[in-house]
């Protein structure tokens, strides 16, 4: 689920505006995944820019202090929600702790830092959403521990069904900032992109896995 409008157009707006968010329907750039895609998102650019950091930091707290009054903790899911995390625990005067996709090699070999209490209701912080396959496995090592998970908020999803799936199947509530149909709104009516690159980033929605430029 996104936020209100208001808000997922004012997320979308400043993603383009300081290209956190790409857009390259002709020149497309390659996934971890091996997927292509025109479209590239890296929300950490967002912690270099103070008023827009704080405006993400603030709507997601807001958000936590609607739906989820309980929450007692944050959680980043590391590395890329380590930052805005951190910036929302602030926020809310609470707790942070910040999961690794997998177990430290050596040391104490943890995968959550920070400290915690079991049971504490707590809510995960995220960057982006794509599967959410990275996310469930920080939610998954989160209830391992004992650690009771509310829900979870993402500054933007690709809104991918798959992803939607993922997160009904894990019984987790995901809400997104912003999301992929609302950033080619925005950039069509900014004029980022043209009529030819809408039809082009729509495209490549329906079927991301297959998808190859023309």
């Amino acid at each position: 689920m996104s936020k209100e409008p208001s808000t997922a157009k004012k997320v979308a707006e400043y993603l383009l505006q300081i290209k956190a968010i790409k857009l390259e329907p002709k020149n497309p750039f390659t996934w971890a995944s091996g997927w292509q895609s025109p479209i590239y998102c890296d929300n950490r650019i967002t912690l270099s820019y103070p008023d827009i950091r704080r405006f993400l930091s603030q709507a997601i707290a807001n958000e936590i202090k609607a739906k989820y009054p309980q929450t007692k903790a944050i959680a980043g899911v590391a590395t890329g929600a380590i930052g805005i995390g951190m910036l929302v625990a602030e926020a809310l005067d609470l707790p942070f702790m910040y999961v690794r996709p997998q177990p430290k090699k050596h040391g104490r070999q943890n995968q959550i830092e920070g400290q915690y209490i079991i049971d504490v209701p707590t809510v995960v912080v995220e960057d982006l959403i794509s599967t959410g396959k990275s996310s469930l496995q920080a939610v998954d090592a989160l209830r391992k521990a004992n650690i009771n998970v509310l829900g979870m908020l993402a500054l933007f999803s690709y809104e991918f069904d798959v992803a939607e799936a993922n997160m009904n199947e894990a019984a987790v509530e995901l809400t997104t900032l912003s999301g992929y149909n609302t950033l080619i709104e925005t950039a069509v009516t900014a004029g980022y992109i043209e009529s030819e690159q809408e039809a082009i980033l729509k495209e490549w929605r329906k079927a991301p896995a297959i998808w190859s430029p023309k």
